[in-house]
């Protein structure tokens, strides 16, 4: 039997012999995949320092992460860039488009005899528009009987006694003639625009605020600015309207002159004027005395002026396709109202798309004439079979909207 210290001193050594023989076998033996790993994979490129680093990825961006973004392999892309697609239509969600509407341009026209009996036997083929010298294609055709919507704009101011008691003759003949289904207002003026009436059907209602004239006020007779008013007023009122304008057409004190109120009666659309000058009595027998009619205390007027206001009442009609009234006597106003009437009531209303779509608020000038159907000269016979002479009476032009409007 050992000793007990050399059994212990043998049993430690064995233990040591095993750990170093396990150990060797564990470096000895390979893992398993190792050699694979190793042939397969590609040297890797060196750095400055000496140091491996990991391969860039072929492409497509980092492969983790973190890491190194690719540069895309440009060789392998194709050389043309590939067609575009049209963009496809969302649901929900509609196509636009640009479109250009060129406004629809109304002409009244009233064509009478000389004696200014409407001839009513016309049709679309007998017309031709001109605008600007360049023929227009007529769209639209009808024979107006419908209502009217007008404003009597009446000059009532002290001025004269035989001017207002003209005034007021007109105004009440002008009221006999209307119809239940009319729509008229009534302004009267000095030196400021006054409504007495606005837009009503009852002619009991006219005759009330005609009714309110006892009394003249101002001396002033500020023609042009009550014109402009009543024109800035009716320019929003749909269809055609009328302004019948009973005046000495003497303009004292407006604010605006004759040009502006001119450019304002061109840019105006759909609005016919007539002018019955009045006082042409009382006129004449001042004149006749060497004299010049009054107009008012204080200002002072002579035979020039009046007869510059006639001119400037004839040029509204003549732009607004009116016609100009002047009559002598009182008992001539029926008669000349019912003229008006009727051309009111019985014209041809023509339409057309202007062959110049731009709209540039440019002044536009307009030509009707009438022919036969064949496009020869148009004669027109009475009732005995004589030839007539006839007048054709259409505003002269129109301006055109602007991009603005």
């Amino acid at each position: 039997m050992l000793p007990i210290g050399l059994a212990r001193s043998f049993r430690s050594a064995r233990r040591d012999l095993v750990h170093v023989a396990l150990l060797f076998l564990f470096v000895a033996m390979p893992l398993p995949g190792r050699g694979e790993l190793v042939t397969q994979e590609q040297p890797r490129p060196a750095s400055s320092n000496g140091l491996q680093q990991e391969p860039y990825p072929a492409a497509g961006g980092p492969q983790s992460d973190v890491g190194h973004y690719a540069i895309p392999r440009k060789k392998d892309e194709p050389t043309t860039p590939a067609p575009l697609e049209r963009p496809k239509k969302l649901e929900g969600l509609p196509y636009y488009s640009i479109r250009v509407d060129v406004p629809l341009v109304e002409v009244p026209v009233t064509v009478t005899t000389k004696d200014g009996q409407f001839i009513s036997t016309l049709q679309k083929e007998n017309f031709r528009v001109y605008e600007d010298g360049v023929p227009q294609t007529i769209s639209n055709f009808t024979v107006s009987q419908a209502p009217i919507t007008a404003v009597l704009l009446v000059e009532f101011a002290s001025t004269n006694y035989g001017f207002v008691q003209d005034a007021l003759s007109a105004s009440y003949s002008f009221a006999n003639t209307l119809r239940k289904d009319d729509w008229v207002a009534v302004v009267s003026y000095d030196i400021k625009p006054q409504t007495l009436v606005d837009f009503t059907q009852q002619k009991e209602a006219i005759y009330r605020g005609l009714n309110q004239l006892r009394i003249p006020g101002f001396a002033e007779t500020n023609l042009f600015d009550a014109l402009y008013d009543t024109l800035d007023r009716i320019d929003q009122i749909e269809g055609h309207k009328y302004v019948v304008l009973v005046s000495t057409g003497f303009d004292s004190f407006s604010k605006i002159n004759l040009d502006k109120i001119t450019r304002k009666i061109k840019s105006t659309h759909d609005v016919t004027i007539f002018p019955i000058s009045v006082g042409w009595i009382a006129r004449e027998r001042y004149e006749t005395a060497g004299r010049t009619a009054p107009h008012g205390l204080g200002i002072p007027i002579s035979r020039l002026d009046y007869l510059q206001a006639d001119n400037q009442m004839q040029t509204f009609a003549r732009l607004t396709g009116g016609r100009f009234y002047q009559p002598r006597f009182e008992a001539e106003y029926p008669e000349v109202f019912h003229d008006i009437i009727g051309e009111i009531r019985n014209q041809y209303e023509l339409s057309f798309h202007s062959t110049n779509p731009q709209l540039d608020g440019s002044y536009r000038k307009l030509r009707v004439d009438v022919v036969a159907p064949d496009g020869g000269p148009l004669r027109v016979r009475d009732q005995k079979g004589r030839e007539v002479k006839y007048q054709i009476i259409a505003r002269e032009g129109y301006t055109a909207k602007h991009t603005v409007e």
